[in-house]
């Protein structure tokens, strides 16, 4: 064997490597965080994009909810609001819906950054995202959501 060949084989082996290192790191983050939901939505991709697939768990996860800058919590909530701003994307809310609350967000929580994204992105999307919200936490037995102060009409410090 020439040295370029054995080069190019130990370069397509390192290579393979790091990108098999990235999609265990991103399965690994992907399971900490989406939990079953999370892998689904790979599995439903192996027989049509399987590369879409890598490219969410090694990337999304493995180098992009990996990162240190955020708690997974506040990563959810981001995730949650851009979801609703983006509208449309309802399959997705639902998985990041369920990811919120494993990462230690309460449906409390959800319902307010819901209800807060009302003012940015308009009524229809927060109800849209709200009626995703509604559907995992009836799934998981969390309805009804107590409301905290200033849910109710007599206005926002809780007070009449």
């Amino acid at each position: 064997m020439s040295e370029s060949s054995e080069s190019s084989e130990s370069s397509e082996s390192n290579e393979r490597t790091t990108r098999d290192e990235r999609f265990a790191r991103g399965l690994e983050v992907l399971r900490a965080v989406d939990g079953e939901a999370g892998q689904r939505v790979i599995d439903s991709l192996a027989d049509v994009s399987p590369e879409l697939g890598h490219q969410i768990v090694s990337w999304g996860f493995g180098e992009i909810y990996a990162r240190p800058g955020l708690a997974p919590r506040d990563r959810q909530l981001v995730t949650l609001g851009m979801l609703t701003a983006l509208g449309g994307c309802e399959p997705q809310l639902e998985v990041h819906v369920n990811a919120a609350l494993n990462v230690g967000l309460s449906p409390e929580q959800i319902v307010e950054a819901l209800l807060h994204s009302a003012g940015y992105c308009g009524f229809p999307k927060a109800l849209n995202a709200t009626f995703v919200a509604k559907k995992v936490f009836a799934e998981r037995g969390l309805l009804p959501v107590e409301q905290g102060p200033g849910a109710g009409a007599e206005g926002t410090d809780g007070k009449e």
